[in-house]
């Protein structure tokens, strides 16, 4: 662009020469009006012109925001180090100085060339990562979904018990995992578990430990001992399942990860919970009246160290007490000022929630949960699992299934 016919006619039947195609424009405007609809990958701008300047012009040729870049060069008399900053300011990225050598100005095109290549190649990779995003996009958006088919029920009754669980990832997939599954006629048991890390690799492990718990064949759960000699299956204690999967996972598989572990093995007739804390928070009884007490001495996460030794604790609920297992996503849950949740929190909370039940009681505090972070999303994994025990009757419904999230 240059207000001489003549200056722009030199320029043309150069570029031309080199294998370039031109257009020219007489005024910074009609420029601009010409940039606003066609892409170039060159501009070449003299400074001194009347009406809009070669400055005015590429700030405002700048501020355009086209798709592609274009590499500006400004002709100017002026050189000093006031006026080349001035340029570079508004968006210029070269400058020649007039009378333009001709062997110049094939040189600083040619560096504006090597630059809109590097620019096409940055462009042409960012394209391709971004197609293996959304492919990979679209592959968690189907683990999120094969994950939500294993979560038939979030409410099961017992008898005249109820389970009802929570469980919400902090991304597409997650590592916490919460389920029940029939002992026997009169007995249940119920797991919260929180599988170290985040994303793929949580979620898949969390699949495989969803398998250790199968409700279908007591053979295959990890939660009976089997006598090869006799063919008797019994139940094994909370501690020694929690050893069990502690040996498992150090001899079977090969991660790094680990995890932590709360699992009740509940009487529906007497009440009596024998619970395995094994990392996992303590677990939270609430009593009929709305008293709040959390049980449990800590223990080692599941998974870390070779034959670590566990212990399991009784609890005896009454009819209208309440047994809460969660994992730390609810009391590790930080607010805008990076204050945690905490489980003193969390016992208030559920002591102004008494009155609800169930999926309402989960509902609500997740809701707080969230009112606290500020956010819907969280940064954990959030899942819990709340027994309500009332006195037994039996049912041939009792079926609760494992449920991953």
């Amino acid at each position: 662009m240059d207000d001489s016919r003549a200056q722009r006619l030199i320029f043309q039947r150069h570029l031309q020469g080199w294998g370039y195609e031109t257009t020219e424009a007489a005024s910074g405007e009609d420029a601009l009006d010409l940039c606003g609809k066609t892409h170039f990958d060159l501009v070449l701008s003299d400074w001194m012109m009347p009406g809009m300047n070669g400055l005015q012009f590429c700030q405002k040729f700048r501020a355009q925001k086209n798709e592609f870049y274009s590499y500006f060069i400004l002709l100017t008399t002026k050189n000093d180090k006031t006026a080349v900053a001035e340029g570079l300011n508004v968006g210029a990225d070269d400058f020649l100085t007039k009378p333009v050598s001709t062997m110049e100005l094939r040189a600083r095109i040619s560096a504006g060339e090597r630059l809109l290549d590097m620019e096409r190649e940055v462009r042409k990779t960012l394209q391709q990562l971004q197609q293996v995003h959304d492919a990979l996009e679209r592959d968690l958006q189907e683990a999120r979904k094969l994950q939500h088919a294993l979560i038939r029920e979030r409410f099961r009754e017992f008898g005249r018990s109820q389970l009802a669980f929570l469980l919400q990832s902090s991304g597409h997939v997650g590592g916490d995992l919460v389920g029940a599954f029939r002992i026997s006629d009169n007995r249940i048991g119920v797991y919260s578990i929180d599988v170290s890390g985040h994303g793929v690799a949580a979620a898949m492990l969390s699949a495989r430990i969803s398998a250790l718990f199968s409700e279908g064949a007591q053979s295959q759960n990890i939660a009976f001992s089997h006598d090869r000699v006799s063919g008797e299956t019994t139940a094994c204690s909370p501690a020694q399942v929690a050893a069990r999967m502690n040996d498992l996972m150090l001899a079977e598989m090969e991660t790094e990860t680990y995890l932590t572990l709360a699992y009740a093995d509940l009487d529906l007739v007497t009440g009596r919970a024998s619970i395995v804390q094994a990392g996992h928070p303590h677990p939270a009884v609430q009593r009929k009246g709305g008293n709040v007490e959390f049980v449990g001495m800590g223990g080692l996460p599941v998974g870390l160290i070779p034959q670590a030794s566990y212990s399991s604790f009784d609890v005896i609920l009454g009819p209208g007490d309440r047994l809460f297992l969660y994992s730390d996503g609810i009391t590790e849950c930080q607010n805008t000022l990076d204050q945690e949740f905490g489980q003193d929190r969390l016992g208030r909370m559920m002591e102004s929630l008494v009155m609800s039940c169930g999926l309402d009681f989960l509902d609500s505090l997740k809701w707080q949960l969230g009112k606290w972070a500020g956010k819907d999303e969280f940064s954990d994994d959030v899942s819990g699992v709340i027994i309500e025990f009332n006195d037994y009757a039996p049912s041939d419904t009792m079926r609760p299934k494992g449920l991953i999230t």
